[in-house]
Order: C-alpha cells, then sequence, then structure tokens
C-alpha cells in the first residue's frame, strides 16, 4: 500500500530527506520517529504528493505519487500537525464541505459525517462553531476529516496531540479499529508508548535517514541485545557465589535477585532454575525483563550522535 524507494527531497543544499526506503502493507501501522526536524513531515508531504520529491520514487495505494498525484491524494486521508480548521464554520457544515470536495453524495456525506462525529464524541457538538471548541475537540474533528472519504491510506501527524488521557484512548482505539485487510497507516508521534501499542513497524529517522526500522521486538532485539530475564529468591543470596549454565550471561544482580540475558531463552531459562535449585538457592520466580520503545529509540539515536554535531 505504501512503498518508497530512496525517496529524498532538497532544499537548496540541504536534504532534509535522504535515501528513504519504506513499506507498509495493507493491514499495517508503521509508526516513523524521530526528533524534530528529522524529515518526518517531509516525508508524508511527498507520500500525499504535496512536495516533489528531489530523487527516488514511491506508490501509494497503487498510484505513483509523481505521474498520478491526483489520485494519491484522492486515496490518502492526512491529519496534519497544524489542522486548518475553518473556526467559524459549525462541525458538521465543515465535514459536508469536505465530503463534497471529496466527490460524496448528499447520503454518503451524511452517513458518514453522522458516524465519525458519533465515533469521536462530538455529536452533541456539530452546529457549534469549530473556533469554540477546545484543543482536544479539534484534533478529533480534525482526524473525522482524514476519514470523510474511507481512504485506504491513513498519514496521521501526533494523532493524539493535546488530548486528555479519555480522548487520546479513545483516538488510539479508532486506530486499532481502522487496521485493516485494506488500509494501511503511518503515524507520526514522541508519544512513544502510543507507538508501541499501535505500530505494526517502527521507522527511525534521523536527519533525513532511517537509521533502524523493524518490527518492535526485532528492534529491541537488534539494538539492545538478547532478551534480559531476572531470578527471584526468597532469602538473602548474603554474597553467596551463583553459578550459571552456558548459554546465560549474567548481566548484574541485588540482594534477592540476579539478571542474566541469553539468545535462546525456550532452552536456558529451565536449566537456569534446575541448576540454580540443585545448588541450593531458594527460587521463588523467574520473570522477562520488559524493555520499552523508549530505550530502543534513545539507543538508536545514541549509536549516530558521533556523525555529526546534533540535529537541525
Amino acid at each position: 500500500m505504501i512503498e518508497t524507494q530512496d525517496l529524498g527531497k532538497r532544499f537548496d543544499n540541504f536534504w532534509a530527506v535522504d535515501g528513504v526506503d519504506l513499506a507498509v502493507n495493507a493491514g499495517e501501522v508503521l509508526a516513523l520517529l524521530g526528533p524534530n526536524g528529522a524529515g518526518k513531515t517531509t516525508t508524508v508531504r511527498m507520500l500525499t504528493s504535496v512536495l516533489r520529491p528531489s530523487r527516488g520514487q514511491a506508490r501509494v495505494a497503487g498510484f505513483d505519487i509523481i505521474k498520478e498525484a491526483a489520485k494519491v491524494r484522492s486515496a490518502v486521508g492526512v491529519l496534519t500537525e497544524q489542522h486548518g480548521l475553518y473556526g467559524r464554520m459549525p462541525a458538521g457544515d465543515y465535514l459536508d464541505f469536505f465530503g463534497q470536495v471529496y466527490g460524496l453524495d448528499l447520503t454518503i456525506r451524511q452517513k458518514r459525517i453522522n458516524k465519525l462525529l458519533d465515533d469521536f464524541g462530538l455529536s452533541s457538538e456539530r452546529n457549534r462553531r469549530i473556533g469554540e471548541y477546545s484543543k482536544g475537540m479539534r484534533q478529533k474533528l480534525a482526524l473525522a476529516r482524514a476519514l470523510i472519504h474511507d481512504p485506504p491510506v491513513l498519514l496521521l501527524d501526533e494523532p493524539s496531540s493535546a488530548m486528555d488521557p479519555e480522548s487520546a484512548r479513545l483516538v488510539r482505539d479508532s486506530i486499532r479499529e481502522l487496521r485493516s485487510a485494506r488500509r494501511a497507516i503511518i503515524i507520526c508521534t514522541h508519544n512513544l508508548s502510543e507507538a508501541e501499542e499501535l505500530a505494526d513497524q517502527i521507522a527511525i529517522i534521523r536527519k533525513g535517514k532511517i537509521i533502524a526500522k523493524g518490527s518492535p521486538d526485532t528492534l529491541k532485539t537488534t539494538l539492545l541485545g538478547p532478551p534480559e530475564f531476572e531470578v527471584h529468591f526468597g532469602a538473602m543470596l548474603n554474597g553467596r557465589t551463583l553459578v550459571l549454565p552456558e548459554g546465560a550471561n549474567y548481566t548484574c544482580q541485588g540482594p534477592d535477585w540476579l539478571r542474566y540475558h541469553t539468545s535462546v531463552p525456550n532452552v536456558v531459562n529451565t536449566v537456569v532454575l534446575r541448576e540454580l535449585l540443585e545448588q541450593g538457592f531458594p527460587v521463588i520466580g523467574l520473570t522477562q525483563v520488559q524493555r520499552s520503545l523508549e530505550q530502543v529509540y534513545l539507543q538508536a539515536i545514541a549509536s549516530t550522535s558521533g556523525e555529526d554535531n546534533g540535529d537541525a
């Protein structure tokens, strides 16, 4: 549904996007992460055929972003960081206007408008001027606008920004429901817990280049090493020496716990428990140490921090 090859955009002597390769299949959500100025918004603008790339190529919903720009624009729903809402219009009229822009007939427009306003909890506010809306309400209305024509591709920039926790949860649930066998979604966000919750793939961009890409689990292994496990004991270790079996690599320990990592947990964990019990240690539990997308992101950024003097 979304495919780019060596996609790049140059402004004067500055490459805002430099050789981006992405592939998002139908039914997938990709989270595009990166510092401010990394190239996320420029990438999205090229994928919507708003900006013409300086090099490379891309197809969105089967259409070439250069040769079939009008078809690309009809096939995407876009939530931008700056919504451009018309403050003097009521929400219902605003969505009806964009439904007409996309060529929807009256019956379909009204059905879609009613459903979207209901889904986002705005039905009771449909006749109220948008300028009187709160920031969170405006965000939800902008997302409804992106969905009015039921597009097969969604490009969402900070979809839950400026929202209270309840509204943010509503939006995340909506995005999860929008994932389908016929739709692909790209989310640009600084909310790493949101990205980890929603995304099938993660792509981290810095200085216009993709520096890490893959599923959350794959990136955790690639950037943070094999999974880590923690053994809990029913008594203090008091300096006793523990001998771990081959394949279990000791990392650290506390008064009544120790940690190790292994690339073959299905094999090693059973052996670790058996041998510790045979050594007389009062083992009461074994758990996997949870690793977050934030750790992955910071490691990816740190691994490239020496290549230049910082982000623009």
